[in-house]
C-alpha cells in the first residue's frame, strides 16, 4: 500500500512511498526524504517529511519542458495544496474534469485511492502539500452548519474524491509565513515534530478562516484584481530600498488607490505598507545575522536613509535592536 510516482521525462521524479501508517519505526518521531535533482531536463530538489499523522512535502524545481507525471494511490488523504509558483494541470478518473493551479493558489483535496497524471507547463514549479489521515483532518473540520464544509463532509463519508471549494484560493501573506517557517525549521526529534504539527495546524486553521469568512461575505476579487495584487506585492519584495506612494504603487499595475487599499487587505489580510514594512524588516533581520554589512548599509538597503529611524522600527517590530541582533 502507498503512493507511486512515474514521470515520463525525468526518471529522478519517479519513486514509491509506503501507506504514512507504515512509514515510521517505534522510535522515529519523523522521518525525511530528499531528491536532488541537476541534470539537463530539470533542476531543483524535492522535499518530504513524514511524521505518524502527515506527510509534508515541498519542491522547487526548474524544468527544460513541459512535464508529465503519473500518480496512484491506493488508501484516503487529505491534501492541502500550495501552488506557489508554476502551472500545473492535473487529470484523473477521480475528478470529472481537468484541475488547474497557477501560482499563489490553494485548495483542500480529498482523494480516495487516487490515480492519474500532472502536467507542469511552465519551467518553474514550487510546490507545498500537506497530506493527512481523513481522522485527522475531521478534528479541525468545523460542524456549525457551514454548506462548504457540510458537503466536504459528506463527500469524504461516501469516500468520493473531491475539492472543498469549487474555485481555488489566493495563498494569503499569513500563509506564506508558515510555509516559509515550516520549510526552514531547523529543531530535531520530538521538537521538530511537535513543531511541524503545530504548524500545520495552524496553516489548516488559515484556510479554512479563509473559505468561512469568503462564503460567508460573498465576495470575491475578480481574477484579474487578484494578480495585480500580486504584482505589487511582487514589486514590493524586490524593491525594498524604493519609496513610493499608494498612487504610485497602483499606477504601476494598472489600477487605482482605492481599488488597491481595498483589495489588497482582503486578499492578504495587512495594509499595502504594513506588509512592505514586514518584507523590509525580516529582509534587514537576515542581512543583520549573516554579519557581513554595517547597520547603517542595511538601513540604506531597505530603504532607510536615516539609521536612527530603521533602529526605531525594527525595535517595534522585534522588540530588540539591531545592533543585538548583529552581535549574536
Amino acid at each position: 500500500m502507498g503512493l507511486n510516482l512515474y514521470a515520463t521525462d525525468i526518471p529522478e521524479l519517479s519513486f514509491s512511498r509506503e501507506h504514512p501508517q507504515d512509514q515510521l519505526d517505534a522510535s522515529e518521531e519523523y522521518r525525511e526524504h530528499k531528491i536532488v535533482l541537476d541534470n539537463p531536463m530539470a533542476s531543483g530538489f524535492y522535499h518530504e517529511i513524514h511524521t505518524k499523522d502527515l506527510r509534508i512535502s515541498y519542491g522547487d524545481v526548474a524544468l527544460a519542458k513541459h512535464t508529465h507525471l503519473h500518480f496512484d494511490s491506493d488508501y484516503e488523504s487529505v491534501e492541502m495544496h500550495f501552488a506557489l509558483d508554476g502551472n500545473t494541470f492535473a487529470s484523473s478518473q477521480n475528478f470529472e474534469k481537468q484541475i488547474n493551479f497557477v501560482a499563489n493558489q490553494h485548495n483542500i483535496i480529498y482523494a480516495n485511492s487516487f490515480r492519474g497524471k500532472m502536467e507542469w507547463r511552465e519551467k518553474q514549479l514550487r510546490i507545498f502539500e500537506v497530506n493527512m489521515a481523513p481522522s485527522f483532518f475531521e478534528r479541525f473540520l468545523p460542524n456549525d452548519g457551514c454548506d462548504l464544509f457540510d458537503q466536504f463532509r459528506k463527500q469524504m463519508q461516501l469516500g468520493s474524491s473531491t475539492l472543498i471549494a469549487d474555485q481555488h484560493q489566493s495563498i494569503s501573506i499569513a500563509m506564506f509565513e508558515v510555509i516559509k517557517e515550516i520549510i526552514q525549521c531547523k529543531r530535531k526529534g520530538l521538537f521538530k515534530r511537535i513543531f511541524l504539527e503545530t504548524k500545520v495546524v495552524e496553516l489548516l486553521l488559515l484556510q479554512l478562516e479563509q473559505l468561512y469568512n469568503q462564503q460567508h461575505m460573498g465576495q470575491l476579487i475578480k481574477r484579474g484584481d487578484i494578480e495585480k495584487m500580486y504584482a505589487v506585492r511582487d514589486f514590493m519584495q524586490t524593491n525594498l530600498s524604493v519609496t513610493c506612494t499608494l498612487t504610485e504603487l497602483a499606477h504601476q499595475v494598472g489600477t487605482n488607490e482605492f481599488t488597491l487599499k481595498k483589495n489588497f487587505k482582503e486578499l492578504f489580510g495587512t495594509t499595502v505598507f504594513g506588509y512592505w514594512n514586514n518584507v523590509r524588516m525580516d529582509e534587514a533581520r537576515r542581512m543583520l545575522q549573516q554579519n557581513e554589512m554595517t547597520i547603517a548599509e542595511v538601513s540604506n538597503a531597505v530603504g532607510y536613509k536615516n539609521p536612527q529611524h530603521f533602529t526605531s522600527a525594527f525595535k517595534r517590530k522585534y522588540n530588540t535592536l539591531p545592533s543585538q541582533v548583529k552581535s549574536c
